[in-house]
This record gives C-alpha cells, structure tokens and sequence, in this order.
C-alpha cells in the first residue's frame, strides 16, 4: 500500500514543489486556478506562477451557488449536492489547468483550494463569534486527481477569535511588500478588499474588507436584463447614468463603513437584497436604470476611497493602488477610483508582473504552501485572530 503522507513529510525540506491554488470568489463566475512552483525551502520559497487558467461555472451551477448564498434556509440535501458539485468542477479545472501547462498530475504536490463560500458571519454579528462556511467537497477532489487537498482555510482562524477574512493579506505581505513605496493592493472581486503594505519600517499590514465589489452590480445587470447578462461589460452601462448623489450619501450611511478593521463582509450584506433595495429606492425617485447601475458604480468606488483615507493612509501613506479582480475589467469603475484617489496613483496589479486574475488563486496555492510547511498563515492584525495558526485541512491523495 502506498504511503500517502510520504510526500508531505518531506514537503518542507524539498527545494522545488508545484502547488495548485484554487478560487472561486463570491461572483462565482469560473474556478480560478493557478500552478505555483515554490523555489527554495520551507518559508524562504520563492513562489513562481507558472500557469493559470480560468474554468467557467456552467449557468445553471452558478446559480444554484448564488442561490444558497442568498437562502435564508437551505435543505441539506440541495447543500450536498452542491458540495459535490463544486468538487467536480474542481477537479475539472485542475485537470484544465495540468492540460494547458501540460504537466502530470504526478509532478503536483498539492492542491490548495478556497471552495466557494456559500455565507459568512463576521463576529459583530454572530455574537462576538464569526462563523463561515466554504463548500467543494475537497474528498471528491483529492480522489479524481490524486493528489493532495488543502481546504477550509477560513474556520481555523475563526476558532481563534479571527473574522476568518480577509486571508489573502498574508500573500500580499510575501509578495508585493515594497521598501519604496506604501502600497494598497485592492481586490475588486464580488466584495473589494484591501491591504496596506506600508513601506518597509513604516508599520505593520493591515487588511480588511471594504464593502461590496462587484456584487451589487452584477445583480443590477441580470436583473434588467432578465438574466441574460451577469454583469456590465467594461461599466459601460454605467458610464451613460448619472449617480443618485443623495442616494448615494444614504447608502454611505450603513454602520459597516465606518466601523474599524478588522471587519469582513459577504453578499448576505451587500448582495442580491441590497441590490433590488437600492435599484427601488432609486426608481422610486425617478432615476434611469442607468442611474441605478452608476450609483452602484460610485458606491463601490466610494467606499474603497473612504476606507483608504480612513484606515489606510493615516498609517503611513500610500503612494500606489494595485487593483486585481475582476473589477479591473471595468475601466469606468478604475476610472471613478483614479478620480476620487488622486494623486495616489491607480494601477492595474499588471504593473508588479502578476495578472489581476490570478492573484487570489496564486495567494491561495501560497497560503496552501505555509499549511504543508507548518507555518501559520493568517495575519492577526488582518482577521483580529488571537494568534497566528496554521490553517486548513489536509485530505491525501493517492
């Protein structure tokens, strides 16, 4: 019988490994994959992406994902069945991504897989206690691959004391710190996060959510158009509307704005709900669907800019915002984060070598890297933990 934790054992001490880092955000649009060789030992590894590749979610799997994560209830059952599911697709997309590179599944050493997160709790709202949950039955992965799962990365800093969120920082930090300039890497995904890097000697990270991304958008998009679109192409629906400037300063009014780091958000916040209130609420006022969908535009843009001068730039300045996600792609959305920041200057991650797209897939194949070095992963003063932990579950291959 083969030893299954052969491999591991040896993990830390091998100077070349290849980890797969998969994401799905909370658009839940494709499995994001990204093969990562980690150069060097154990924490001093230098990760190189190697390859990455987008898998679609077929429609009918995406919506069933937006659907539980908007159900108040859910039977079992139906959530099974997509844990199942999702791991399938997984699956699909590691085989997609090995295809594209064209590497042997035997030359992987492990998969570190997000999952797709179906509700999330933040502390000041579970009672002090914040409670998540990622489906993508890592099982069902690690036995159509054979190799090695990383997953549930969330709910051991939750078991802390943390928020669970935000995890990418920790990536950020290894990556991305500068000792020239303060810097704001920005993720646009479903909800936009952020991390500041201060420059070298200037403090310490500090990571959290900033409010929704691309969720309330996108819900605007199917909504008008029934369904058939997920989101607006560019923000060039958009950039024909006005924004609803009273609405606006409204909806700048939640308590999540202006409470402090760390704190975490999810679509049961800023989702499909908010989106048929605020696209109401501006209708009722006599505004355009235009007007809805660039007062949505403007929030996003809105709060990233608030939560930057708030929490951010008082602690040593920022010279530079890195944007990755898929809110790139819409360049009326960079272009109101431009305005509204200037003179910090507005970039896309492209700048540092890493494509947008990659980015959280790559921090998750990282942070999957730390697990099976030992090493903690979460970055206290991000998720509020009690302590730095090592994250995840471990599910052998063959």
């Amino acid at each position: 019988m083969s030893d299954v934790w052969g491999r591991l054992r040896d993990y830390a001490r091998t100077p070349d490994r290849r980890v797969v880092g998969l994401m799905t955000g909370t658009s839940a649009d494709a499995v994001d994959a990204a093969l990562v060789r980690f150069e060097g030992e154990g924490e001093r590894a230098r990760p190189v992406l190697e390859r990455y590749h987008e898998t679609p979610l077929p429609a009918e799997l995406r919506r069933e994902v937006l659907e539980a994560a908007a159900a108040e209830t859910w039977r079992p059952e139906a959530l099974m069945r997509l844990d199942a599911a999702l791991g399938e697709r997984y699956a699909e997309a590691v085989a997609d991504l090995l295809r594209d590179a064209s590497i042997d599944a035997g030359a992987v050493d492990a998969i570190a897989s997000h999952g797709q997160t179906v509700r999330h709790v933040p502390r000041a709202a579970g009672g002090g206690r914040a409670l998540t949950l990622q489906i993508g039955s890592a099982a069902i992965l690690a036995e159509r691959t054979g190799i090695l799962v990383v997953s549930d990365f969330r709910s051991r800093d939750t078991a802390a004391g943390g928020e669970g969120a935000p995890l990418v920082p920790m990536a950020d930090a290894r990556l991305f710190g500068s000792g020239q300039e303060s810097r704001v890497l920005l993720n646009l995904g479903g909800m936009a996060n952020l991390t500041h890097l201060p420059r070298a000697g200037a403090g310490e990270p500090i990571a959290f959510d900033t409010g929704p991304g691309n969720a309330v958008m996108d819900a605007l998009a199917e909504t008008r158009s029934g369904g058939r679109e997920s989101h607006d192409p560019g923000g060039r629906f958009a950039a024909t509307g006005r924004a609803d400037e009273e609405l606006l300063r409204e909806l700048l009014g939640d308590p999540f704005f202006s409470q402090p780091p760390p704190r975490s958000t999810g679509r049961e916040r800023f989702g499909a709900a908010f989106a048929r209130s605020l696209r109401d609420r501006a209708l009722a006022r006599g505004r355009s669907e235009a007007d809805v969908a660039r007062t949505a535009l403007e929030l996003t843009a809105a709060s990233v800019t608030d939560a930057i001068a708030r929490f951010a730039e008082p602690r040593g300045g920022v010279d530079a915002v890195y944007a990755s996600g898929g809110g790139v792609a819409n360049q009326t959305l960079m272009g109101s984060l431009a305005n509204r920041l200037s003179p910090i200057r507005v970039e896309s991650l492209e700048r540092l070598g890493v494509a947008p797209a990659a980015k959280e897939a790559m921090a998750f194949a990282l942070l999957g890297h730390l697990t099976l070095c030992g090493i903690p992963g979460n970055l206290t003063a991000a998720t509020g933990a009690s302590r730095p932990v090592v994250l995840g579950h471990l599910t052998p291959g063959r």
